[in-house]
């Protein structure tokens, strides 16, 4: 079946119809990933936009039981050169094909995938339609130019309930914007005991969790939409040590005083480098991001610049150490990408054990 790419600008891409035979809209974004397009899908921090994979064959491994990200996908779209249908691996138990018909995420095949990654490095993001309507192309751009980008993805895709992964080390709160499943894995694996609350989560009823240390998730979207988690933020730093990743680290700064701003067109893929600056060691790290942290606002707010991006220049990384807290901007968990970055999450329990020891001789 034939499918439609829309873009804004009046840009038409005609290529054929994978997943869900339906149309949605969203703002079309690229990732530059090798493998790992099922974590990307399934990733939460994606919801409300159409993604474009600019590796040129994808599918070719398959969907497996093991590799989700999240309960289940939020994207709105998904845009391949090359769709593989029938793939080969010893996990694979379905298509990709069938995993998109599943949730009811329309996709395109067949489309030149590198002239939209170059519009959108040129342009930067924009709105788009995926349809197999056969509607004027002229409106279905109308309906595409009168449409808004969402505002409400966190409390889409944050859990609805609080619940518990048991262990018997720290007790972490684990606080859920779009958490992606690496996250908590992170964590299981040390021995934390974590307790995933929801995004909108008061100070006072972290409080009541008890919680040895704060762990702020990624998650999609504007942090300014989520003005309730800067005022929890606000409220309890300083009371425990706390970790903010992606979304979770554009909090945190905000919480401190600082601003953030739209990226032309992000950073979305397993291999960005970014500067460690106590350090100088450079890592190869999986970010998926439209925001950033301005310099200019860092400035008086207590935060210290502790990671940036080769390629730009953004603040990848503060800390605040005076309330024991820090984050950075990408994904240390990885998920798709490399673990170089796993070390955070052995900072962070070493941040915990320091706090409680200091606690026990106060």
């Amino acid at each position: 079946m034939r499918a439609r790419l829309i873009l804004e600008d009046g840009t038409v891409c005609v290529g054929k119809a994978i997943g869900a035979t339906s149309e949605s809209i969203g703002e079309v974004v690229f990732n530059t990933g090798l493998t790992g397009y099922q974590e990307v899908i399934s990733d939460p921090s994606y919801c409300g936009q159409i993604v474009v994979m600019t590796y040129p064959l994808v599918g070719n491994y398959g969907i497996n039981r093991d590799d989700f990200e999240s309960v289940r996908p939020f994207i709105h779209g998904f845009v391949v050169r090359e769709h593989c249908d029938v793939p080969s691996n010893w996990r694979n138990s379905k298509t990709l094909d069938e995993l998109l018909k599943m949730y009811d995420i329309p996709g395109i095949a067949g489309v030149d995938t590198r002239m939209l990654t170059r519009k959108i490095r040129h342009f930067g993001t924009l709105r788009g339609i995926i349809t197999t309507s056969e509607a004027p192309a002229e409106e279905l751009i109308a309906t595409l130019q009168a449409s808004k980008l969402m505002t409400d993805q966190v409390s889409r895709v944050s859990t609805k309930s609080v619940f518990s992964s048991p262990g018997n080390g720290h007790r972490i709160a684990l606080v859920d914007f779009g958490s992606k499943h690496g996250i908590l894995r992170e964590l299981t694996k040390r021995g934390c005991d974590v307790v995933v609350v929801p995004y909108n989560t008061t100070a006072e009823e972290i409080r009541r969790i008890e919680p040895d240390g704060i762990m702020l998730s990624n998650g999609p979207g504007d942090p300014k939409d989520v003005p309730e988690a800067i005022q929890m933020i606000r409220d309890i730093l300083g009371e425990y040590p706390l970790f903010g990743i992606c979304l979770g680290h554009q909090l945190l700064s905000l919480a401190k005083g600082a601003d953030t701003q739209k990226m032309k067109f992000g950073h979305r893929g397993g291999n960005q480098p970014v500067k460690e600056l106590t350090t100088g060691r450079t890592y190869i790290t999986s970010q998926n991001h439209g925001y950033a942290v301005t310099a200019e606002s860092i400035e008086g707010t207590g935060l210290e610049v502790t990671h940036i991006s080769l390629n730009d220049d953004t603040i990848e990384g503060v800390r605040d150490v005076a309330n024991r807290a820090f984050s950075v901007q990408y994904h240390p968990e990885a998920a798709p990408g490399p673990y170089d970055s796993g070390y955070l999450f052995d900072q962070f329990l070493d941040m915990i054990a320091k706090a409680k020891e200091a606690k026990t001789h106060a």
